[in-house]
């Protein structure tokens, strides 16, 4: 019967043992993963910084971004109102940007719910 009880004693110590490692683990990686997202966090913060000239608001003017006068700009298919005159990437999304004819960028605004200049 002592024996018995000896071996109860043992293996609740050596699952409670193991219950704590498991969660130990479980607790780094989390940090682990949450340091992840702090450094992918920082990345985009840093992209933020970037130049947002081409983020546009309010009622937006085809005519005016298109400085080369070739009827065509460069809009980005997830941030709508990202619009430029060259090639390049979004600086909210960094998505490279889509060469698109003045008629199917304005729309796309109309159709995302943006204003455009007629």
């Amino acid at each position: 019967m002592k024996s018995i009880k000896c071996f109860s004693f043992l293996l609740i110590v050596f699952l409670f043992s193991a219950g704590f490692a498991f969660a130990q683990d479980s607790r780094q990686q989390k940090h682990s993963h949450n340091h992840n997202m702090e450094m992918k966090k920082d990345k985009s913060d840093t992209s933020m910084k970037q130049d947002t000239s081409i983020v546009r608001e309010g009622v937006i003017d085809l005519q005016e971004i298109d400085k080369n006068k070739d009827g065509k700009v460069y809009q980005d298919t997830m941030d709508w109102n990202v619009i430029s005159d060259e090639p390049g990437k979004c600086p909210l999304c960094d998505m490279k940007l889509k060469e698109v004819s003045h008629d199917q960028a304005k729309e796309n605004l109309i159709k995302h719910d943006f204003k455009v200049k007629e």
